[in-house]
């Protein structure tokens, strides 16, 4: 089983923001290039192998990119393939709170997702605690990214020390899952992944075979049973993502757990 945990389906809205044609120009890509519907995201999950995808809403300073809503109709077009997380606008702390209390089921929605980078506000910023206290309360997992940003945004929100390290510390069952691997402060995850063990990343936004090689040391060591798959699709295909996989030399055990133990322990998923 396949499970890629970073997905979503772009809305026009979406593709048509400044930060996505720097991110289209670093990818060599055009906005026609990227796949906005569920049936295009079902084949390109169908040609990787992929069982399950987890997509997300984006919210964002100027507005809703991807909305609730929308990942809602997504996961009813295809509620066997598909799960979503929820995302809120972080500076309406309060509406954020209750938004995760009247949506996450951990059934259709798995988890809470908002990016530092979107918001230009490190993780440990007093708008985001109410949101990670509505999370502990329902038991949702919070996802995030972290490391360098590909979009014209700043990456400094995106170090795991102090900012996650401080959200970790207060709120120690808190399941925190940050994506895109956290190039360049991989020694931060390091370091993070010993003390704490609530803290998950995935491998999102990287082919398998261009994963940094500290990283895939990481990976395999301390790493061991905190690293999911994702692809963020459909900036980078899933069928693209696995490519290398053979190459990283995972045991059967931990193979399965990469591709989809992990993440079935950590959002609930069933097998």
């Amino acid at each position: 089983m396949i499970i890629d945990v970073w997905g979503q389906i772009l809305t026009t809205r979406m593709t048509q923001t400044p930060w996505l044609g720097s991110l289209l120009r670093w990818m060599k890509a055009e906005q026609t290039d990227l796949e906005l519907s569920e049936s295009a995201t079902l084949r390109a999950m169908d040609q990787a192998g992929v069982d399950l995808m987890i997509l997300s809403a984006w919210s964002a300073p100027e507005g809703w990119l991807i909305t609730n809503d929308e990942v809602d109709a997504a996961i009813r077009t295809a509620p066997d393939r598909f799960r979503g997380f929820l995302s809120v606008d972080i500076s309406q702390p309060e509406t954020a709170a209750k938004t995760i209390r009247d949506r996450y089921d951990g059934e259709r929605f798995v988890g809470v997702r908002v990016l530092p980078w979107i918001w230009n506000l490190p993780p440990n910023h007093a708008w985001y605690y109410p949101v990670y206290a509505a999370c502990v309360e329902v038991g949702a997992p919070f996802c995030t990214q972290i490391g360098h940003t590909g979009p014209l945004r700043r990456s400094e929100v995106g170090r795991l020390i102090p900012y996650i390290e401080d959200v970790l510390l207060d709120f120690p069952s808190l399941k925190v899952v940050g994506g895109h691997v956290g190039f360049p402060w991989v020694n931060e995850l390091t370091s993070l992944t010993l003390k704490f063990p609530n803290l998950y990343v995935d491998t999102s936004a990287y082919a398998l075979h261009r994963l940094p090689p500290d990283f895939q040391t990481y990976m395999k060591g301390p790493g061991r049973d905190r690293v999911m798959f994702g692809s963020n699709w459909p900036m980078i295909t899933p069928e693209k993502c696995l490519k290398g996989l053979d190459a990283l030399e995972l045991d059967p055990v931990h193979k399965d757990r990469f591709l989809s133990g992990i993440a079935q322990d950590v959002f609930g998923l069933k097998a």
